[in-house]
């Protein structure tokens, strides 16, 4: 098994509390179009992710680093110093630990409004 860690504040974002059925929730809000994000036919949003192999196993283990993968036509307009000062999101390694299982959770489940104040959770 190979286990990653993805540090979702290298997007641009914002940290803001609003409120959930339960009562205040702090949010992680992540634009799309600003942060190359890809959105399916079906709604869903996708970060397109790439894992480049580390030289030297690091310091935890680690033997990849994850950078995004942007679309084409978006990285022949960068530099290379732009393209070198791409965030790192995150590492992998290999792991003989147990999996945790995520639920899927597609945006018509969570029926969001563009100007929606309060969370549906």
């Amino acid at each position: 098994m190979i286990t990653a860690k993805i540090d979702l504040t290298q997007l641009q974002h914002v940290v803001k509390e609003m409120n959930g059925k339960s009562g205040p929730t702090k949010c992680l809000i992540i634009p799309i179009d600003s942060n190359n994000l890809f959105t399916g036919k079906n709604g869903n949003v996708y970060l397109d992710l790439v894992g480049f192999e580390l030289k030297t196993i690091g310091q935890y283990g680690d033997t990849h680093m994850i950078k995004q993968s942007l679309p084409k036509d978006v990285r022949e307009k960068m530099t290379d110093e732009q393209k070198k000062a791409m965030p790192i999101f995150g590492n992998m390694k290999v792991s003989d630990g147990p999996t945790a299982s995520t639920p899927n959770v597609t945006a018509a489940d969570l029926d969001l409004a563009a100007d929606e104040e309060d969370l549906p959770f």
